[in-house]
């Protein structure tokens, strides 16, 4: 498994909460807006400027975001 700097999985972990959010409540124009601002962020993050990214890399990442969002969820029920 590859080591992400914090901050990256930070905006991927907020990317997926957005994501979700939106997904219940679809006319929220801010969470488009928060989606399109961390989406930048992931994309052009300075750790991409070392390293060219991989599919792989890309769907670590997204698992990263996944999961830690999975389990505050259920901290939170």
């Amino acid at each position: 498994m590859r080591t992400f700097p914090d901050d990256l999985v930070r905006a991927q972990q907020e990317w997926s909460a957005a994501y979700r959010q939106l997904a219940d409540r679809p006319s929220r124009t801010e969470l488009r807006r928060r989606l399109l601002l961390l989406s930048a962020q992931t994309f052009f993050h300075p750790y991409w400027q070392r390293r060219r990214p991989s599919p792989a890399a890309w769907w670590e990442l997204r698992e990263l975001g996944r999961a830690a969002g999975d389990v505050r969820e259920w901290m939170h029920r």
